[in-house]
């Protein structure tokens, strides 16, 4: 399949705008009109090897390469045994600051459903879903409609809350009707929807899928970098003109995109990349680029696509309070770390932010982090500790400031004090 044909006399997409080619709210006529058909050669196992050279990763979150995702499920898979694959296209997007997958739903709806039949053909699937909340799930329903390979995909509605798209969460909730993510010892891949290999991925990467189905890797890869190829959808969010979602070049700056949404640079404190479970990036840092290795020094990572943007006269602590008291509201309650460790966290900062002067409250915050970290029944804790300790990395000299009474960015003093 290496190479893969254009489809028909259709040109493949050009520039940067290659997922919303189609156009706004794009029926199946406007997306068959911009990409053309699947042709049936790339409704293949082939498809795993084309994936492999195009070096797509995951756009989910953990950036895990696609190739050995969708591998990995077949390898499991046995239809002697009726242990026929089945595959979920993940919309949930429980992250408050993203955007980019109801986006990619409302305009490209089509474009997810290709890479779903093309990842379901390329392990063979015996049941394909689609999972999304409501709104979302209303444009894929409408899509499915119009097309008649699309009518044994079934439509599960996601509950709205922050971990209602972690992929074992995602499971349960199909399965079970809750979603709540779980400790798994044995990958989705091996054993996952009612003890089946089950293939989750963000509906993102299953429109990019249904591209490189289409076009083939090489395509893919004339744009972004060697380590970082293809392009990538971002929400860019907080002090910003307005929220918005770009189609972005692998290996692009953070600084690049922001200007490229009218951000001034020197209005901006931090950014935080990946999401709430990501990291700050100083502004002094923001030349850094959103690949795997550009992250990794600032001890970030890509994630969702989430760029939050911080401005210079924000209080960072007030600002990360605020979003991990968020966080310890949204656990699944079913682990001490998360029951009793984030909510503790989010006091902790809570009191460093408004202005408590005990000397002592970094010390417990770190070590309240660790003692969290790798304890509970799912990444949850680990995410949230992680925000801390970039907080207090990043923003030592606010903290500084604090335990003094004083903010460096806003004209209203700390005023509590334990003296």
């Amino acid at each position: 399949m290496s190479g893969t044909a254009v489809a028909g006399a259709i040109r493949p997409p050009g520039g940067l705008n290659r997922l919303f080619s189609a156009g706004q709210d794009a029926d199946y006529r406007a997306h068959l009109a911009a990409f053309g058909a699947l042709a049936p050669s790339s409704l293949t196992p082939e498809l795993v090897d084309e994936l492999a050279r195009s070096g797509l990763s995951g756009r989910g979150g953990a950036g895990f390469p696609v190739a050995r995702k969708v591998g990995a499920v077949s390898r499991h898979s046995d239809r002697l045994w009726a242990r026929s694959p089945v595959v979920i296209a993940n919309g949930a997007e429980g992250e408050p600051r993203s955007i980019k997958d109801s986006t990619l739903l409302r305009h490209a709806p089509h474009l997810v459903i290709d890479g779903l039949l093309a990842a379901g053909a390329a392990v063979g699937a015996s049941k394909l879903y689609l999972y999304a909340p409501a709104g979302s799930i209303d444009y894929a329903r409408a899509a499915a409609r119009e097309r008649k390979d699309a009518r044994s995909i079934v439509f599960v509605e996601a509950k709205d809350s922050f971990i209602s798209g972690e992929a074992s969460a995602v499971v349960n909730a199909i399965e079970n009707g809750i979603a709540l993510p779980t400790d798994r010892i044995v990958r989705l891949t091996t054993t996952g929807l009612r003890r089946l290999p089950t293939l989750v991925h963000n509906v993102e990467t299953l429109a990019q899928v249904g591209l490189i189905a289409r076009f083939g890797a090489a395509w893919f890869r004339s744009l972004g970098s060697e380590r970082d190829p293809g392009t990538r959808l971002v929400t860019v969010s907080g002090f910003v003109p307005q929220e918005r979602v770009l189609e972005v070049a692998g290996h692009t700056s953070i600084a690049d995109i922001l200007e490229s949404c009218g951000v001034p640079l020197d209005g901006v404190a931090a950014v935080l990349v990946g999401g709430y479970h990501g990291a700050w990036i100083a502004r002094d840092n923001l030349t850094a680029n959103l690949s795997a290795g550009g992250l990794a020094p600032h001890g970030a990572r890509s994630g969702a696509g989430i760029l939050y943007v911080l401005g210079r006269h924000e209080c960072p602590l007030v600002a990360s309070a605020s979003i991990v008291h968020y966080l310890a509201s949204e656990s699944a309650r079913q682990c001490g770390p998360c029951l009793f460790g984030l909510p503790e966290m989010a006091s902790l900062l809570e009191r460093l932010a408004t202005g408590d002067r005990e000397q002592g409250l970094r010390r417990q915050l770190e070590a309240l982090t660790q003692s969290v970290i790798g304890r509970g029944s799912c990444h949850h804790p680990d995410g949230t500790a992680g925000l801390v300790l970039s907080t207090l990395s990043v923003f030592a000299a606010d903290v500084d400031a604090h335990l003094t009474g004083r903010c460096l960015r806003t004209a209203q003093p700390s005023r509590r004090s334990n003296g």
